[in-house]
């Protein structure tokens, strides 16, 4: 089993920037990809960034290309999203994933671990 938690989120104004974390614990040496999704409300979990295990492919959707970095630290078993220029609509509930393979997939179906989430509110 592998355990998931998201910290970091909070209330930013437009133009502003939040670093989320995700800190893994249990069973890490099987995980590999790990992304970030968001869900807003009354939409569908949506992919936001992806990080392959050793960190040197990434991938990010078009909504935050040029804006949010993904990152990890294998050391500390923790995943970071940092979040520059934030726009009302990128307000959500942030969720970390993990999943055993090693492909950077963009669909919920295909992560087998999850963390709680993170609520992410940008006022305009």
């Amino acid at each position: 089993q592998v355990q998931l938690v998201e910290s970091g989120g909070g209330l930013v104004q437009v133009g502003g920037s939040l670093r989320l974390s995700c800190a893994a614990s249990g069973r890490t040496d099987s995980v590999f990809a790990m992304g970030w999704f968001r869900q807003a409300p009354g939409k569908e979990r949506e992919f936001v960034a992806g990080i392959t295990r050793s960190g040197g492919t990434t991938s990010y959707a078009t909504s935050a290309k040029g804006r949010f970095t993904i990152s990890r630290d294998n050391a500390k078993n923790t995943m970071y999203l940092q979040m520059n220029s934030l726009k009302p609509e990128d307000t959500a509930v942030y969720y970390c994933a993990a999943r055993f393979g090693q492909g950077i997939i963009p669909f919920t179906t295909r992560y087998d671990y999850w963390g709680q989430g993170t609520q992410v509110t940008v006022s305009s």
